[in-house]
Parts: structure tokens; sequence; C-alpha cells
């Protein structure tokens, strides 16, 4: 007698994963709006109040040691906004994401430069720029940097998409 068997359906396990997959692959447009959103409004809002307070920022930046506070000054608050208005509406998402780094890791450098490079209370050191914000703007930044500004911006209106590889 021949074996009553079916072709192996798939199984439960392989059908929920299936289904899983297919339901984050519908919904992965939603990191890299989220992330534009809260990146792009902390960086407008920052950027606004500065160029509207340029005066106090200079003397602010004057006071941590910066030097030429009367140009840095400017070009930081223009970059916030303007670099902030960018990845905000997701235009120019990954090259806007650059400057704004730079002005974080200054901020973390400025703030905490006498204890980068101690060895002693390193891992406390550690949890805790892990757990500030600007780090946490620089690892939405590298993510947007790297990955781009999603399906739901002006770069994939205007350019495609950008974030896959295109073959000839």
């Amino acid at each position: 007698m021949a074996s009553s068997s079916s072709p192996a359906a798939p199984s439960l396990f392989a059908r929920a994963r299936g289904t899983g997959l297919s339901l984050a692959s519908g919904l992965a447009w939603i990191a890299p709006l989220l992330a534009r959103i809260i990146i792009g409004l902390v960086f407008v809002h920052s950027g606004w109040g500065k160029l509207h307070n340029l005066d106090k920022v200079v003397e602010y930046f004057r006071g941590l040691g910066i030097p030429a506070p009367e140009l840095q000054a400017p070009f930081a608050a223009a970059m916030e906004f303007g670099c902030g208005l960018l990845v905000l509406i997701g235009l120019f998402t990954r090259l806007a994401s650059i400057p704004l780094m730079v002005i974080m890791v200054v901020a973390l450098k400025t703030a905490y430069g006498d204890q980068l490079g101690k060895t002693e209370g390193a891992i406390d050191f550690l949890n805790e720029l892990f757990g500030l914000s600007e780090f946490l703007y620089i690892a939405l930044l590298a993510y947007l940097a790297l990955f781009g500004a999603g399906a739901l911006s002006l770069d994939r209106a205007f350019f495609g998409r950008t974030n896959e590889r295109r073959t000839a």
C-alpha cells in the first residue's frame, strides 16, 4: 500500500513567521518616519531658539571656551535649524544628518571631554553616555544617514528608492 502522505504543508510556525515578516515589511516605513519627526523637531526647535537668541548663545559658547563664538554660534544655530528642517521633511536626509551628528559630537566633547579616555569608572561613564539625549540623537541620525529617509519622504518622491541597490 502506498503512503498517503500529501506534499508537506507549511507548518503553523512557518505560516506565522511568513505572516509576521509580511506585516513587518509592510510597516517598515514607520521607523524612519518616526526617527525623522523626532530628530527634525528637536533640531528645528533648538536651532530656531538659538537663531532668535544669538547674543546669549555667543556668550554661552564663550563661557564654554569654544573658539570664535561669534562665528560658531550662528553657524551651529543655522545648521541645527536648516538641517533639522531637511531631516523633518525627508529631503537630502543622509547629507543633512552628517552636520547634526558633528554638532552632537561637539556637544558631548564639550560637556564630557574631561571624562573621555579615562579608564577609571569607564563602565559607569558608558552607561551614563548611552543614556544621554545627544548620544541617542547620534544613533538616530546614523540610522538615517545609513538607511535613508524612508518611503514617506521627499527623498523617495524626488529620487526614488535611494536606499536599495540599483542593478544594471
